[in-house]
């Protein structure tokens, strides 16, 4: 185990990056049927039985809908100048479309008013997966008229922040959405339908032109991005069928995602390999490309990939390499991958300004009898992984800004709340807060590349 408590050099960070959290609307803010929020498909998902570890919900989760001032004081702790959050669809426009919830747009404002007076940049994402269930219930992402809906909710959102809020994410990681929650069936809305993921897909990425196209309408001057969760792929043998997975597994979780935004439209091979025609009308492709200022990347762990002939599109899986260190979600743990994927984006797709969007480990923690929390590996993560970003800045990837996953212990999807990935602990029955070692640890990265960008100046 390396030293986490060795410096970090991060000299290669400009003096003005961005040092976060991040978290999401359904994670973390319970408060499900308060003031006017309606049902989203993860309520619906989290609410039948089987799907959900432990049958765990997001009714409460971490109860930010009433505590975020004690959350946002926890990101001053930190000494952190930016946070990543997610506006819920569901809490904002109720029925989908149409209707305006103000209480909803209030909440918002007020988090907004909050972090700027305490110094902290907002970054806002506006889809972190949590759809309406009312447009589920009329075809959901697989229906182009939710992309339509998404860009009016982007419209209002931006209409009522973008005065003070000027760093845009329309989606977060619609890998999720699309493969996850239409393929394989493991996250809301729960489908196993290629060619209903593969609409949505389409969908997902035309939402995102859309809403790209009404924030700049509302918001003059807004730096706009896509967060995806991008693999660091290799064939787990020399064998040509691993080799060709391997590839198939890049197109799948990677060029699906990045081609069509720059302009290069849908990798051909990969249309070939899922064998669904996409839902193309005259002009969406250049919706899809409309120019980003930024890219985000959500890194967590690399894969060793395998052919798999019988498995769903791509016909390949990942195989478990031994001797290698993983998380406690059962994850690979390799730093070099987020800064092979940084370099990757600077030289492959000419990415201008990048930012790690999300990064973390799940892991045990324990919680000492004087109420203080120990996580050496989670610690360990974080600077090898910030170590392996600042590598890559030196290496010319223009990044500008480093999101932890996450500020808080939150509601982990289909794991519920037994994986946690917070740099604060959350005691669910008490919901009392508690910065891990690995938080203060992130403090001290913060506060020493302060210092030097102050003496620097």
């Amino acid at each position: 185990m390396s030293d986490p408590h060795a410096p970090v050099d991060v000299s290669a960070f400009p003096h003005d990056f961005l040092w976060g959290t991040a978290t999401s609307a359904y994670q973390i803010e319970g408060a499900v049927s308060e003031d006017g929020r309606s049902p989203s498909i993860w309520d619906t998902f989290s609410h039948t039985p089987g799907k959900i570890d432990n049958d765990d919900h997001g009714d409460i989760a971490c109860d930010h809908y009433h505590r975020w001032r004690e959350d946002i004081a926890l990101m001053r702790q930190l000494g952190t100048n930016a946070y990543r959050l997610s506006v819920a669809w569901p809490r904002v426009v109720p029925g989908g479309d149409g209707v305006v919830n103000a209480k909803g747009l209030d909440f918002y404002d007020e988090v907004i008013d909050s972090l700027l007076a305490q110094g902290i940049t907002p970054s806002v994402t506006l889809y972190h997966w949590d759809l309406p269930q009312v447009l589920q219930d009329r075809g959901g992402w697989p229906a182009r008229e939710t992309a339509e809906h998404f860009a009016a909710y982007a419209a209002v959102v931006a209409e009522r922040l973008g005065d003070r809020v000027k760093h845009w994410t329309p989606l977060n990681e619609p890998l999720c959405s699309a493969w996850i929650g239409h393929l394989e069936g493991r996250m809301a809305p729960g489908w196993t339908d290629l060619t209903a993921a593969v609409q949505a897909s389409y969908h997902l990425l035309l939402g995102h032109g859309l809403a790209t196209q009404a924030i700049r309408a509302a918001v003059p001057g807004a730096e706009i991005g896509i967060v995806n969760n991008l693999a660091q792929v290799e064939p787990a043998t020399d064998r040509p069928e691993d080799i060709a997975a391997a590839r198939r597994m890049d197109g799948h979780a990677n060029r699906w995602w990045l081609d069509p935004v720059h302009g290069r439209g849908f990798p051909a091979d990969m249309v070939e390999v899922y064998g669904v025609e996409l839902p193309e009308k005259a002009g969406d492709l250049a919706t899809i490309a409309e120019p980003l200022d930024w890219l985000g990347l959500n890194y967590y762990f690399p894969s060793a990939i395998a052919d798999h002939p019988a498995g769903p599109a791509p016909y390949a899986d990942s195989v478990r390499r031994l001797g290698v260190p993983r998380t406690g979600m059962d994850w690979e743990v390799d730093a070099n991958g987020i800064e092979t994927l940084l370099l990757r984006l600077t030289h492959e797709y000419g990415a201008r300004k990048l930012y790690v969007t999300e990064n973390g480990s799940a892991f045990p923690d324990v919680v000492r009898p004087d109420g203080t929390v120990d996580d050496p590996e989670r610690e360990e993560y974080l600077v090898n992984h910030i170590a392996a970003c600042a590598r890559a800045a030196r290496k010319g990837a223009p990044l500008a800004g480093y999101f932890a996953w996450s500020l808080l212990d939150n509601f982990e999807w289909a794991y519920g709340y037994d994986k946690r990935f917070g740099l604060v602990h959350v005691d669910y029955a008490t919901q009392a807060r508690t910065i891990k070692g690995s938080g203060h640890r992130y403090a001290d990265i913060v506060r020493r590349h302060g210092s030097r960008s102050r003496r620097a100046a």
